[in-house]
């Protein structure tokens, strides 16, 4: 082979090599940069692609890292999942990628979230290469957020396409509790819609947007609907005419109503109901309540005067009195209370 020969392959080698230095060079800086990494997690959140979600490098949590950050690690993770983020982050643009500690990069992104424009800043750090060349990244801090959920006057709550309940791995006391509260892991940065809606209770939307570093907190307030109100009010009707009017005394056991007579009692007590006092609930500190409501009830009975020995039939009206606690047992239930 001649002089010229090896010049001219030397020179090809020469020009291969930086060719293929200068393509890896570009694909580092684009398709395997850090930007490009983060520009991926941003897309598979608003694309509601969890699974790519947190199989992004440095996404999911152990046990061990949810200690370090001062998270309890039984947090809740049913947020994590596909139909619960209400909106993603959309018109994603990278206002800066600078060179951090050890290799890391420090990107910040600029995003829309519904019609609020946020940005986050995310530190990442390279992995090895892949075929030894090619950058790889995983965050170094995880981008999950923590968000508390209390559902005022309930448990369970809506999010996305799931019903979840904040009683869940609580016992005694705390099961029991009026207003509950429990911490879940979720996606960030999103936006999430917190309601519930049910036969018995009812909840406005409340729209949430969470940041990975910030506070994010929902408060779901329940409220009782028009079926638990007149479940309620039928509970009431029957124990005022079945449990109190069928009892043939003036003063019956139990019951808001009654009356004192002077002259002799001829004949046995009836007592009607005239008018029902209206349920109306509102909620206090432990269950929701009634407060005094009046209502009427009418006793017939025959009587003897004391002072001259004439009988006569008494009919008169006797005011009702009732006031009432009520709440949802764990079972579903209603437990009510009359006062």
């Amino acid at each position: 082979m001649s002089v010229w020969a090896v010049v001219g392959w030397s020179l090809l080698a020469v020009v291969l090599v930086v060719a293929f230095v200068a393509a890896v060079g570009g694909l580092n800086r684009t398709v395997y940069g850090s930007s490009t990494f983060v520009e991926r997690y941003l897309k598979a959140i608003a694309d509601d692609d969890i699974g790519q979600v947190l199989d992004t490098p440095g996404v999911a949590l152990t046990s061990v890292e949810l200690e370090e950050r001062g998270i309890d690690p039984t947090t809740s993770t049913a947020m994590l999942r596909s139909g619960v983020v209400d909106h993603g982050p959309e018109d994603v643009q990278i206002v800066s990628d600078v060179e951090g500690d050890d290799g890391e990069r420090i990107v910040t992104a600029s995003y829309r979230i519904g019609t609020v424009i946020n940005e986050s800043t995310y530190v990442v750090r390279p992995l090895d290469p892949l075929y030894g060349v090619l950058n790889r990244w995983e965050f170094a801090e995880s981008p999950l957020a923590v968000v508390d959920v209390t559902v005022e006057n309930g448990a369970l709550f809506e999010v996305g396409s799931l019903t979840l309940d904040t009683r869940v791995g609580k016992t005694g006391e705390d099961l029991e509790a009026f207003t509950q509260s429990a911490p879940y892991l979720a996606i960030a940065p999103a936006a999430y819609e917190f309601a519930y809606d049910s036969q018995l209770l009812t909840a406005a939307p409340v729209e949430l947007p969470v940041e990975h570093d910030g506070d994010n907190a929902a408060v779901v307030t329940t409220a009782p609907t028009d079926v638990f109100v007149e479940r309620v009010q039928e509970e009431v009707d029957e124990y005022l005419s079945e449990t109190c009017a069928t009892q043939q005394v003036l003063q019956p056991s139990g019951c808001p109503f009654g009356i004192v007579i002077d002259d002799r009692v001829v004949s046995a007590p009836e007592w009607t109901i005239v008018e029902y006092p209206v349920v109306t609930l509102t909620a206090g500190e432990d269950a929701f309540e009634m407060p005094r409501t009046e209502g009427t009830a009418h006793i017939s009975v025959e009587v003897q005067s004391l002072f001259d020995g004439t009988f006569s039939q008494l009919e008169e009206d006797r005011p009702i009195v009732l006031s009432l606690t009520t709440w949802i047992k764990p079972d579903g239930s209603l437990a009510i209370e009359l006062r």
